[in-house]
């Protein structure tokens, strides 16, 4: 039987919208240190006045909830800046990205304003879907340097009889292409970048017993960092103006799976993609660059 909210539960929900609060953060080496480490590059990444790489905003004003305010999938409980949605799986569904000409730098103490823009209900084939949107804003001494959209998907537990998403395929034949292979360290070393204690990236006997999953999951950000950084392996000195994300299928780290990337003809636009070990679709992305 199929997870139903009613018109009250989802109203509630929807009393989350205009929510908004405020990180501050200082921007120090040591973390940028830990992600080029864990992405296998070799930046040389200098003190003070070094730029964020786009994407690396993920590793620093991280929410930093008590233990005692942990639930059970490792998330902070629900009904605090977030709405308290009842369904249980929670996924990194996609994002949007503006960059100003203001990159946030080593030695900025700078700001990220976060506001709930949306909260959507919808009826899927596997039951309930409730989609939230959160918009970021981050700032340093200099003004605004960086507007994020981040939508956010809630899930009903897979029942026995729910039906299956087709997959896509991917397209072949990319003139860019890497492969990365998962494992628990390098999700375990990006959880702890990124403060993320959701338990289906690290922890194998919850993610397949308690969420249905056949293996820890990769992180959706994790995934569109990876993107980036194949384009930035094939144009080290391109300037990102934006870029866009949409989760696809989820991946998992049972098998390595391919990044993809193919430039426009007019130079400015970057396809990206990535493709599980069987070539279905799992990231879907795009990058515009100066």
């Amino acid at each position: 039987m199929k997870t139903t909210l009613d018109e009250s539960q989802i109203a509630h929900l929807r009393s989350w919208e205009g929510r908004a609060e405020t990180y501050r953060d200082e921007i120090t080496a040591a973390p940028l240190r830990g992600l080029s480490a864990t992405l296998d590059r070799n930046d040389p990444l200098q003190g003070p006045g070094t730029a964020v790489p786009p994407l690396w905003h993920w590793i620093f004003f991280l929410p930093q909830a008590p233990q005692s305010q942990i639930g059970s999938d490792g998330h902070p409980l629900r009904g605090g800046f977030l709405p308290p949605v009842p369904l249980p799986r929670r996924m990194w569904a996609g994002g949007r990205f503006q960059w100003e000409n203001n990159s946030l730098v080593v030695g900025d103490v700078a700001e990220k304003t976060s506001r709930i823009a949306s909260v959507k209900y919808k009826s899927g084939r596997s039951g309930d879907l409730l989609f939230v949107e959160v918009e970021h804003a981050f700032r340093n001494a200099q003004g605004l340097s960086l507007t994020e959209t981040h939508e956010i998907v809630y899930r009903p537990a897979p029942l026995p009889d729910t039906p299956d998403v087709p997959p896509t395929p991917a397209e072949t034949g990319a003139p860019w292409q890497r492969t990365f292979v998962p494992d628990p360290v390098s999700l375990f070393r990006y959880s702890a970048l990124t403060f993320n204690g959701h338990r289906i990236h690290y922890d194998r006997s919850y993610v397949t017993k308690e969420e249905g999953y056949p293996g820890l999951i990769v992180h959706g950000p994790l995934i569109a960092t990876l993107l980036m950084d194949l384009m930035r392996r094939h144009m080290p000195q391109a300037q990102v103006i934006s870029f866009q994300f949409r989760a696809v299928r989820p991946t998992f780290d049972l098998h390595a799976f391919t990044l993809n990337g193919r430039p426009s003809t007019d130079g400015q636009t970057i396809d990206l993609w990535s493709a599980d070990h069987e070539g279905w679709l799992t990231m879907q992305a795009q990058a515009v660059i100066a």
